[in-house]
C-alpha cells in the first residue's frame, strides 16, 4: 500500500469535532447593582449586631456577597464592612465605658462574646470575599479584621484600656489577700487579650502581662521583706512554697501559659534570690542550725528552693562545706578523743553517717554536694598524722571483741564504713604498717573473734588498693595455716618416741620474716624445761628444711601455768615474760627487781610491764614492797613475792597484760621505717616510668610519680627530687646535655 492510500485511511478514521463559542452580546447590568446589594448586606450585618439574625437568609446573603466580588466590587464590600463594624464597636465601646468598676469587666466580656458571635456569622456570609479578594489583596481576613477593630475601638480605647488592666490587677490582688474572685471572668478577659493579638501575644503581653509582672514583683518585694523580718527560716520557706503554688495555680486557672515561666522568675528573684544570704545564714534557724539539729524536712525544702535560682546551690554548698569542715576539724583535733582512738574513729564514722543520710534524704544525692563533702572529710581526716594508727586500732578493737553477737550483714556494713574512712587516708602505707602489727597480735594470741571477718576486711583492702597492698597480710594467714599443719606433724613425731617427749606442751607458730612485722629479738632466759622443748622442736623442724633459721620471739608468746596459791589450785593465763617471772618464785620466796632482771635477762621496760600486771592488775598474784601503782615507779631495790592474800573464785585466772601505748620513740621509729619504704617505692616508680618513656622533663616525671603513688601515699616533690639525684649518682639516669631539666634513662 502506498503513502497516499495510508493518508486517506487516516483522514477517514478521524471523528468530527464540535466547537462551542461564548455568546458575544453582553447582558446589560443595573448601574445601581452595587449600591442595592451593599445596602441589603449592610442591613443584614446590622441585624446580626442587634442579634436579630434568625430571620435572615444566609444563602441569599452569601450569593449577593459572591456576586459583588465576582463583579469586581470586593473593595466596596470590604471597606463598607469595615465602616459598619467600626461604627457599631464605637457605640458598644461607649456603653462599656459607662459601666461602673464592679461591672466593668462583665460588660467588656459580654461585648466581646457578642462580637465574636457576630463576626463568625459575618465571616460565613463573606466567605467568598475571604477566599478571593482578601487573599489577592493581602488584607486581614474578615474575622481577624473584626478582632483588630475590637482592639482599636474598645480594648485599647482611651477610656477603657487602663481600666481593663487596673480592674484585672485589682481582682488578682484581692485573691492574693484571700478573697474569692470570679476566675472564669478573668480567664475570658485574658483569653480576649491573647486573641486580639491576631496570631501573636503582643496585646496580652503589653496591655496586661508586663504590668502584672511589675505589680507582682512590687507586691512580693514588700511582703517578703516584712515576712522574713518577723519569721524563722523554715516558716519563711513554707510561705514561699505556698505563694509559688498559688501563683502556678493562678496561671493554670486564668492566665496564659506563656506567663508561667515569667512569674516564676519574678517569684524566685523576689522571694529567694534577694534574701538568699539572709536565709542561709539566719542565726537560729538558717542552714547551720538545721544541719546541727537534723531538720531533714526543712533542709529538703531549702535545697529545692535555692536550687531554683542561679548560684543558689553553690552558696548552700559552700556554707555546708564550711560548717562540716569546722565541725570535723574540731572533732579530729580534739585531744580528749585522740586519747581514746576507738572513740575518735567512731565519732568520725557517726559524723560521716549523718551527712550520708542528709545527702540521701535532703539533698537528693547531689553529686556536687557529695564530692564537696568527700573532699572536706579527706582534708580533715588527714589533719593528724595518727589517723592511720587510729583507724587500725579501731579495726583491731572490733575484730577482737566488738563483733560478738553481731550479724554478718552488720559486720559487712561496719567494715564498708571503715574502708570508706580508710579511702580518705593519704598515708595508706602507714596504715599498712600498723594494721600488720595489730593483725599479728590477733593471730598469734588467738584474739580474733572471726576469721571470716578478718578475711573480709583483707578482701576489701585488696579491692581498694590491689594485691600488692595485702599480699603480706594474706601471707600471715598462710603462715598460721602452715604452722597448724607443722604442729600436727610435730606431735605425731613426738608420739612415736615417748622417751623424748618434753614435759611442756609446746605450741609453735612459725612466721615468715618478710610477712610479719619486723621486731628486734627480745632476749629472755627461758626455764630449762622450755628450752628443752624448743630444742626438740628445732630438731624436728630443721630435719626437712635445710637453710632455714629459727629465731624465738618470747615477747610474742603466751602460756598457761598451773599454780597452787594458798589452799587452791589455779590455772594462770599469762604472757611468756610473766610465766618466766612466776616460775622463778618456785625456788625462792622473795626477789628484788634487780635480781629478776639479772636472772631473766628481760629488758627493763618489758619486765616492768610484766611485774605491773602481776602486782597491780585485777589478779594480784604477786605483792610488792614498797607498794607502787605505776610501772615507772618501780625501782631496782623493790622486793616482789607471792601475794599471800590472793583469792579468786575462778579456777582459770587470766592476767591481763599492760597495754602499752606507742611511745614517741616508737612512733618515730615507725615513721622512719615508713620513710625508708617510701624511698624504695619512689625510686621504683621513677625507674619504671623512665624505662617506659626513655626521656622526660623533671616536672613531668615528678607529676607522673605522684600520680602512680597517690593510691598509697602522696610523695613530697622534694623527696622525689632527692631520689632522682640518688639515681643519677648511681647511673640509673643521666641529665640531657642539651637541657639539664631533661632526664634520659640508662639501660
Amino acid at each position: 500500500m502506498d503513502d497516499k492510500q495510508q493518508q486517506q485511511q487516516q483522514q477517514a478514521s478521524k471523528k468530527p469535532t464540535i466547537t462551542i463559542k461564548a455568546f458575544r452580546s453582553q447582558v446589560p447590568m443595573d448601574p445601581n447593582y452595587a449600591d442595592k446589594t451593599w445596602k441589603l448586606l449592610k442591613n443584614a450585618i446590622c441585624e446580626i449586631h442587634k442579634q436579630n439574625a434568625s430571620g435572615l437568609s444566609f444563602e441569599e446573603l452569601y450569593r449577593n456577597a459572591y456576586n459583588m466580588v465576582l463583579h469586581k466590587y470586593g473593595e466596596r464590600l470590604y471597606k463598607g464592612l469595615t465602616e459598619v463594624v467600626e461604627e457599631h464597636l464605637r457605640a458598644v465601646g461607649e456603653q462599656v465605658a459607662t459601666a461602673v468598676d464592679d461591672t466593668f469587666l462583665q460588660a467588656l466580656n459580654k461585648a466581646w462574646a457578642d462580637h465574636k458571635v457576630s463576626m463568625l456569622m459575618i465571616r460565613d456570609i463573606l466567605m467568598y470575599m475571604d477566599r478571593v479578594y482578601v487573599l489577592h489583596q493581602n488584607l486581614p481576613p474578615v474575622y481577624d479584621l473584626g478582632l483588630q477593630l475590637f482592639r482599636d475601638n474598645i480594648a485599647r480605647a482611651l477610656h477603657t484600656k487602663d481600666r481593663i488592666r487596673a480592674s484585672m490587677l485589682s481582682i488578682i490582688q484581692k485573691e492574693r489577700a484571700g478573697e474569692l474572685v470570679d476566675r472564669s471572668l478573668l480567664k475570658s478577659v485574658t483569653q480576649m487579650l491573647v486573641e486580639l493579638g491576631v496570631n501573636n501575644r503582643t496585646v496580652y503581653e503589653k496591655d496586661f502581662e508586663r504590668p502584672f509582672l511589675e505589680s507582682s514583683a512590687a507586691f512580693y518585694r514588700v511582703e517578703s521583706q516584712d515576712f522574713i523580718t518577723c519569721n524563722s527560716c523554715p516558716d519563711y520557706m513554707k510561705k514561699v512554697e505556698q505563694r509559688m503554688k498559688e501563683e502556678m495555680e493562678r496561671v493554670a486557672q486564668y492566665l496564659d501559659s506563656s506567663t508561667e515561666s515569667k512569674i516564676k522568675e519574678v517569684l524566685e528573684t523576689e522571694l529567694i534570690t534577694n534574701h538568699l544570704k539572709t536565709l542561709l545564714e539566719m542565726e537560729n534557724s538558717g542552714l547551720v542550725p538545721m544541719l546541727r539539729d537534723d531538720k531533714i524536712e526543712d533542709l529538703c525544702r531549702m535545697y529545692a528552693l535555692v536550687g531554683r535560682v542561679p548560684n543558689g546551690l553553690q552558696s548552700m554548698r559552700e556554707l555546708l562545706v564550711g560548717h562540716v569542715a569546722a565541725t570535723c576539724r574540731a572533732l579530729v583535733t580534739d585531744e580528749d578523743k585522740q586519747a581514746r582512738p576507738c572513740e575518735w574513729v567512731q565519732a568520725l564514722l557517726d559524723f560521716r553517717d549523718k551527712y550520708e543520710r542528709l545527702l540521701d534524704d535532703a539533698f537528693a544525692r547531689d553529686r556536687t554536694f557529695a564530692q564537696a563533702l568527700n573532699q572536706t572529710f579527706e582534708q580533715c581526716v588527714n589533719l593528724t598524722q595518727r589517723a592511720p594508727e587510729f583507724i587500725s586500732l579501731f579495726i583491731d578493737d572490733k575484730l577482737k571483741r566488738g563483733l560478738k553477737g553481731v550479724t554478718d550483714e552488720e559486720v559487712d556494713t561496719l567494715l564498708d564504713k571503715v574502708v570508706i574512712l580508710f579511702r580518705f587516708l593519704q598515708e595508706k602505707d602507714v596504715f599498712e604498717k600498723y594494721y600488720k602489727q595489730h593483725l599479728a597480735k590477733r593471730l598469734l594470741l588467738g584474739r580474733s573473734v572471726s576469721d571470716d571477718a578478718e578475711r573480709a576486711m583483707i578482701s576489701k583492702l585488696k579491692t581498694e588498693c590491689g594485691f600488692q597492698f595485702t599480699s603480706k597480710l594474706e601471707g600471715m594467714f598462710q603462715d598460721m595455716k602452715v604452722s597448724a599443719d607443722t604442729m600436727d606433724g610435730y606431735k605425731s613425731w613426738i608420739s612415736q618416741d615417748a622417751g623424748s617427749a618434753p614435759t611442756v606442751d609446746l605450741a609453735v607458730q612459725v612466721l615468715t620474716t618478710g610477712f610479719w612485722p619486723t621486731q628486734s629479738t627480745q632476749c629472755c632466759q627461758l626455764p630449762t624445761e622450755l628450752l628443752t622443748a624448743c630444742e626438740l622442736f628445732e630438731r624436728y623442724y630443721m630435719a626437712n628444711r635445710n637453710g632455714r633459721k629459727l629465731t624465738w620471739q618470747a615477747n610474742m608468746g603466751n602460756a598457761d601455768v598451773k599454780a597452787v596459791l594458798g589452799s587452791k589450785k589455779h590455772e594462770l593465763s599469762v604472757s611468756t615474760f610473766q610465766m618466766v617471772v612466776l616460775l622463778h618464785f618456785n625456788d625462792t620466796t622473795k626477789l628484788t627487781f634487780h635480781e629478776l632482771q639479772e636472772n631473766l635477762k628481760i629488758s627493763i621496760p618489758d619486765l616492768k610491764r610484766a611485774l605491773f600486771a602481776l602486782t597491780c592488775g585485777k589478779a594480784k598474784i604477786l605483792a610488792k614492797q614498797p607498794p607502787g601503782e605505776k610501772p615507772d615507779q618501780f625501782k631496782e631495790t623493790d622486793i616482789f613475792f607471792v601475794n599471800p592474800k590472793f583469792k579468786s573464785k575462778l579456777y582459770r585466772v587470766k592476767v591481763v597484760a599492760l597495754v602499752q601505748k606507742e611511745t614517741v620513740e616508737e612512733s618515730a621509729e615507725t615513721r622512719q621505717k615508713v620513710d625508708e619504704d617510701r624511698k624504695a617505692l619512689i625510686e621504683a616508680a621513677i625507674v619504671r616510668t623512665m624505662k617506659a618513656r626513655k626521656t622526660m622533663t623533671h616536672s613531668l616525671l615528678v607529676a607522673e610519680v605522684i600520680r602512680q603513688l597517690s593510691p598509697r601515699f602522696v610523695p613530697n616533690p622534694n623527696i622525689i627530687k632527692k631520689r632522682i639525684e640518688s639515681l643519677l649518682e648511681r647511673e640509673y639516669l643521666e641529665r640531657s646535655k642539651e637541657d639539664r631539666a631533661v632526664y634520659n634513662y640508662l639501660a
